[in-house]
């Protein structure tokens, strides 16, 4: 099928972020289930087949598409690759011409992220799937069961006592493999969905008799007599029967939504109950597992299953008390583990259900039901009575409300919404979570919290039932909603890529191979003995045991559970216990400016304005009082104090302005009063009687300003005044009409009117680089850029403001003016300033990270000069260091050609480089060459990066990422992809926001900290109370530890294991082995709370600028343990051989029956072995530089100091009870100082070989080699596996 193009709110990158999980050729995306059937023939003919793929191992057993020959395929990959261009820019780009998504608009004609699941057929059976919003590619193949062989496998399963039950169940592939078939998709019976991590699920195809037509599910209008669907993950996705393929159910949008008035009409009783059967309720309720599920699915855990295995085989072996401790601890830990999921998801379910009572307007009547029963299409009245938060997601469609969208952004500031218009209602596009911000305005989201409602007026409602009623349509219900994705990410987090996680299970293998070789031999040792079959088999198997011990898994996890704890102390909190580790591993720290870096508040510096004699701007006006003095003689002083009190979005909720932090500061300068709702309503304008309840609608001037003791308008007293009285008393200022601010055009206008005047104004406030285009040149003060310049470069926001006046605007017409007619032609008069300073503790954090070689990077929306003078002062960028900006010279960022120049910021005749951002030196430019080649940074503009992303050479790329310290002016979708092109390059990244804005990052990043204690804080793992950077160097620092604690422990519980695994070994040598009590002893006395409190031990306060290791299977970690294997294992050799020389010692006697513990092996190896445990515990106890002394650990110290105590007293005077309960033999004093004696040269030589040793063995060995070969030595030298390292490395050379 040939490609078509979908389209959301954020462009696609033409260089993916992402690794291609398939060929290019391979890929194509689905067409939307709102685009016209009348292509689907166009599509049958650009078709082709393409070669049938998985994220794994291809598992596909039979069916009859699989009868193909290889050589068919491969010819038809020939034919394809041969007309892979062609494909590509000719069938793709008709298709993509001639069929696009209804109601989206084409941003460019480039290229955009997949709205609708992208899929490609690929066989009759499969079908590739893109979900947007998750940011997941999944493969669905259909399956059906094969009876003849689902006997077979049941029947095996039974002979072999349930272990083919337990291999299907843990790798579903071999099980799909033996008792199904492929088939096509509309005859499957069940699906195999594949995401693109490998994770397989099953997924089971709900067949239900439906009636409607096609067009109340997909677009065109036949009749779809059954509905076939699957839910997965919470998305329900519905088979379309002519295009052959699954699409979500959530880009359904009704063809008759395309007039507010036509919206108004509510549904009919057969519309509602189609609509029921497709959406399902309107609830976000998490399916709670049954207990006894959860218990089988623990139970039936692969760790689970190892321990009830060892426990039965130990009580075959007569380790009666050991199996009933380890079985009281698994039970303990299984219904504790039980508990805390069944906990977790019921305080989920709680957080994320509600349920209200909702007036509907159905079959033209009112009627009030629960919000469950809310169907795409109902319109629903917004009342407070009835319910404080949005049920679902809709649109206004009359009267006007104020939210508190925290849940969602994380700012606690009250958002305006208003009616919706024709216009974006055709555009609206419900394709994704995310709202395009032009219609963010008219959108109610799901969870949002209502502060404030008022009806609308009735001249456009020709229903009267609807009249004097704020109404809503109701667009996306239950997990569809933007709250539904919220949730959904919290429930499936992508899975975590830590290289420790991975590497900690390879080396569980490893050990088990050591098993199944210890197995093997001590079967063959066994046999030579002449022991009895079934002893030998429980003592083998029993080895396995030992080799790879049951509590290994959990012992990694003690390390972070600690971290977590000690945050939580600090007012840290963390929701993702897995990203704790990865915080050990940050080398690139990304922090957003305002809010985070910059106190939250912006306090106004003063106003300059213009001089209208000179054409300059005039001295800056530092209180409202020095403005109001001159207004008498400069037009724009008066000018730009109405602007700043009227072009804001203030609201008055309950006598307290509520609204953005910086127009709240703003208009706090001018001490005006605001009042709202205090003109007529439109009915009245229009000569209709007055309503009885004003309260409830909304005026034709919903905001009115006037000065510090105005009075409110009184035409008595007008009539009345005196002529002494001020002409201002009665001054007020109304706004008629307001256009929000967007962040693609950086600004905001209203309409005002002032009492008594004529004609209208228009004030337009917003960002100074986007005024330029909008305001008249005559107008802009000859100094424009050179104060602009030298605010910025100081750190200071600068807001510029203009203004017009239209004496021919009335009321009627403001309303249906449009914005580029407002926001045209207007007249400069002034700059607001804005000084925002630093928080406290910015500038010690930033020079700790900077100490700590970790990399800091300033990701804000603001200018970029007060980012670069802000990241000069917090010292993010060294003082001294030159700092390079680029500005397009030829195109622009939607231009492939574009040209750019780097130039600098200090005015410097010093470029660098188009292609390799290096310093150009220019004649007659006397500076260092050498200071340019080293100290320089880059400051980069969103609409810089996004042009980058798309057209730049991949290696220049690479460089911008690698010395960009600063990216302005970036919206919040070019943030999160950031954050996603410097993981391209093997950083590890941290984002630090207050989240506004920074979801998207917070989420993408390795380890996202969020300072907002809003519901949008669950965007990150990691939230903290405190609203400084300081939280960052505490996460860093606990994520060392943990990690260095979790290698301790795994390198501790993996020695412990081969330790034991060489005294039982050298037992079995003889048909020995350790006692009932030994074990016991061993496993709960000594192993158990070493590694308990051995993770107790706090990080250290100051961060090292190496990063410890996550690589289990590097050089260091392999040697170390390798080593510290020999040294014990030799020792134990050693004392097994001194004891059998001594003249006292009597050889064990053989019982092929019996265990044989009691024997001076077997006493000699358990003492030493005792002091072996302890010791290494030590030795692997890692204190500075990232975790604070042992001796800082009390729990830890007391525990080792008790069990060395008590291991002597068992070596040299042990009492006859200790020597019977744990099988001991007497031995000689000089014996029992032997062994005291060894215990401390192996302690000893261990200690040594850690710390001094075993870090440089393999430069040693490398060393001696070259030595034996008579060559010079030279220190190993590689290439980085890192890229951006290598890219460093090329910069430096080049």
């Amino acid at each position: 099928m040939a490609p078509i193009e979908t389209y959301t709110s954020r462009p696609r990158s033409r260089r993916n972020s992402h690794t291609p999980l398939i060929s290019p050729r391979l890929t194509s995306t689905s067409p939307t289930p709102t685009q016209s059937i009348k292509h689907f023939s166009l599509l049958a003919a650009q078709s082709d087949t393409s070669l049938p793929l998985s994220f794994s191992s291809n598992f596909h057993r039979r069916g009859a598409e699989n009868s193909r020959g290889e050589g068919e395929i491969e010819h038809r990959l020939e034919d394809s690759s041969g007309s892979e261009e062609e494909c590509s820019d000719t069938s793709s780009l008709e298709a993509r011409n001639n069929i696009q998504p209804a109601s989206l608009p084409i941003e460019n004609g480039s290229a955009s992220r997949a709205s609708y699941p992208e899929s490609n057929l690929r066989l009759p059976y499969e079908q590739e799937i893109v979900l947007e919003e998750e940011d997941l590619r999944i493969v669905i193949t259909g399956y059906r069961s094969l009876k003849a062989w689902t006997y077979l496998y049941h029947a095996f399963c039974v002979i072999t006592l349930g272990v083919l039950a337990l291999v299907g169940r843990w790798v579903p592939r071999f099980w799909i493999y033996v008792t199904a078939e492929t088939c096509d998709l509309d005859s499957a019976e069940w699906l195999a969905v594949e995401n693109e991590w490998g994770d397989l699920t099953i997924e089971k195809i709900n067949r239900k008799y439906y009636g409607g037509t096609l067009g109340s599910v997909f677009v065109p209008d036949k009749s779809l007599p059954q509905l076939n669907y699957f839910d997965y993950k919470y998305i329900r996705f519905i088979f379309h029967p002519l295009l052959q393929k699954f699409v979500q159910n959530s880009h359904w949008k009704d063809t008759a939504w395309v007039t507010v008035n036509g919206c108004k009409r509510g549904l009919t009783r057969d519309q509602l109950n189609e609509r029921k059967l497709v959406y399902g309720d309107n609830v976000i309720d998490i399916k709670e597992r049954p207990v006894m599920q959860l218990l089988t699915d623990e139970v039936l855990h692969p760790f689970y299953v190892f321990q009830i295995f060892s426990v039965t085989l130990w009580m075959l072996d007569d380790y009666y008390y050991y199996a009933v401790c380890i079985f009281i601890i698994s039970a303990t830990s299984i219904i504790t583990t039980l508990v805390e999921t069944r906990k977790n998801a019921r305080r989920m379910s709680e957080m994320s259900r509600f349920v209200c009572d909702v007036k509907v307007y159905r079959n033209n009547h009112w009627k009030l039901i629960s919000s469950e029963d809310l169907v795409p299409g109902d319109v629903f009245e917004v009342n407070t009575n009835e319910f404080v938060n949005f049920p679902c997601d809709g649109v206004l469609l009359d009267g006007d409300c104020i939210v508190n969208e925290s849940m969602l952004t994380g700012e606690s500031v009250p958002v305006s919404k208003i009616p919706i218009v024709n216009s974006a209602l055709v555009d609206m596009n419900l394709s994704t979570s995310n709202v395009h911000p032009s219609l963010a305005k008219y959108f109610l989201f799901s969870g949002t919290k209502i502060i404030r409602v008022r009806a609308g007026s009735d001249a456009n409602t020709r229903q009267s039932s609807l009249a004097g009623k704020a109404i809503a349509l109701v667009v996306r219900t239950g997990f569809n909603t933007t709250k539904g994705a919220l949730v959904r990410s919290m429930l499936f987090p992508k899975p975590n890529k830590f290289a420790f996680y991975r590497d900690s299970f390879r080396f569980i293998g490893v050990l088990a191979c050591i098993a199944a070789v210890g197995f093997m031999m001590s079967v063959v040792n066994f046999i030579k003995l002449g022991v009895h079959w079934e002893k030998i088999i429980v003592r083998a198997l029993d080895l396995i045991t030992i080799v790879v011990p049951p509590a290994l898994p959990a012992t990694m996890s003690i390390g972070t559970t600690f971290a977590i704890s000690r945050l939580r102390k600090c007012g840290i909190f963390c929701i993702s216990p897995s990203r704790v580790n990865v915080c050990g591993k940050i080398n690139a720290m990304c922090f957003d400016k305002t809010g985070t870096l910059t106190e939250d508040g912006l306090d106004v510096l003063g106003v300059q304005v213009i001089d209208q004699q000179s054409r300059l701007f005039s001295e800056l006006h530092r209180s409202v009082e020095n403005l109001q003095s001159s207004t008498n003689e400069v037009w724009g002083d008066l000018q730009i104090l109405h602007a700043m009190t009227t072009c804001h979005s203030l609201k008055l909720i309950d006598g307290e302005l509520m609204g953005d932090p910086l127009d709240l500061k703003m208009f706090e300068f001018t001490r005006w009063i605001l009042e709202e709702g205090t003109g007529p309503t439109l009915g009245e304008a229009l000569g209709k009687p007055p309503k009885k309840d004003r309260n409830s609608t909304s005026g034709l001037v919903p905001t009115v300003v006037r000065p510090p003791g105005g009075k409110r308008f009184d035409l008595d007293a007008m009539l009345t005044k005196s002529d002494d009285e001020p002409a201002n008393s009665f001054l007020e200022l109304g706004v008629i009409r307001c256009f929000e601010f967007i962040s693609s055009l950086r600004r905001m206008s209203v309409i005002v009117k002032r009492l008594g005047s004529t004609s209208m104004e228009i004030f337009v406030k917003g960002a100074p680089e986007v005024m330029i285009d909008i305001c008249r040149p005559e107008s802009l003060p000859h100094d424009y850029h050179e104060i602009l310049q030298q605010y910025t470069h100081h750190g200071y926001r600068v807001i510029a403001c203009a203004a017009k006046s239209l004496p021919s605007l009335n009321w009627l017409k403001a309303q249906r003016i449009k914005r580029e007619q407002v926001e045209a032609e207007l007249q400069f008069i002034g700059f607001i300033i804005f000084e925002n300073k630093l928080k406290p503790t910015t500038a010690s954090v930033i020079n700790t990270l900077s100490n700590a070689s970790i990399r800091q990077i300033m990701c804000t929306g603001d200018n970029v000069l007060t980012a670069i003078s802000v990241s000069k002062e917090c010292g993010l960028v060294h003082p001294e260091a030159e700092v390079y900006v680029p500005r397009f010279t030829q195109g622009s960022s939607n231009t492939p050609r574009s040209i750019i120049s780097w130039e600098n910021i200090d005015g410097k005749r010093s470029t660098l480089d188009a292609i390799t951002l290096r310093p150009v030196e220019h004649r007659n430019t006397p500076y260092r060459t050498s200071f340019l080649g080293e100290n320089y940074a880059l400051a980069i503009t969103g609409e810089i990066f996004r042009w980058m992303v798309d057209y730049a050479p991949l290696e220049t790329f690479q460089r911008m990422l690698i010395k960009g310290q600063i990216f302005a002016r970036m919206s919040p979708d070019e943030k999160h992809e950031l954050v996603e092109k410097l993981q391209g390059i093997n950083y590890c990244v941290g984002f630090c926001g207050d989240g506004a804005n920074d979801c998207g990052a917070l989420k993408a990043a390795d380890v996202g900290i969020s300072l907002s204690e809003a519901e949008a804080s669950v965007a990150a793992p990691f939230t903290s109370r405190s609203t400084d950077i300081g939280c960052v160097l505490q996460v860093i620092r606990e994520g060392r530890a943990a990690l260095v604690t979790s290698f301790g422990c795994f390198k501790y519980m993996a020695l412990y294991s081969l330790i034991q695994f060489t005294s039982v070994g050298l037992l079995y040598g003889f048909d020995s082995t350790l006692g009932d009590f030994q074990f016991l002893f061993i496993d709960l006395f000594v192993i158990l709370p070493i590694a308990v409190f051995m993770a107790r031990t706090a990080s250290y306060p100051k961060i090292h600028r190496k990063r410890p290791t996550a690589n289990l299977v590097s050089k260091k970690v392999i040697t170390s343990l390798i080593g510290h294997i020999f040294i014990h294992a030799l020792v134990q050799v050693s004392v097994f051989r001194l004891v059998q020389t001594k003249t006292w010692y009597l050889p064990p006697t053989e019982f092929t029956s019996a265990k044989n513990v009691r024997n001076f092996e077997n006493t000699s190896l358990f003492l030493i072995s005792c002091f072996q445990y302890i010791l290494t515990a030590i030795v692997f106890n890692v204190g500075p530089p990232y975790r604070r002394s042992m001796f800082s650990n009390r729990p830890f110290v007391i525990t080792i100091f008790i069990l060395l105590i008590f291991s002597v007293y068992i070596v040299m005077y042990p009492s006859k009870v200790i020597m019977n309960i744990l099988d001991l033999l007497g031995v000689p004093l000089s014996y029992r100082l032997n062994l005291l004696f060894v215990a401390s040269l192996n302690f000893a030589v261990s200690m040594v070989a850690e710390k001094y040793v075993f870090p440089n063995l393999v430069q040693w060995v490398v060393h001696a080699w070259h030595l034996r070969k008579g060559a010079k030595y030279r220190p190993l030298s590689k290439s980085p596996k890192k890229i951006y390292k290598r890219i460093e490395e090329e910069m430096k050379e080049s």
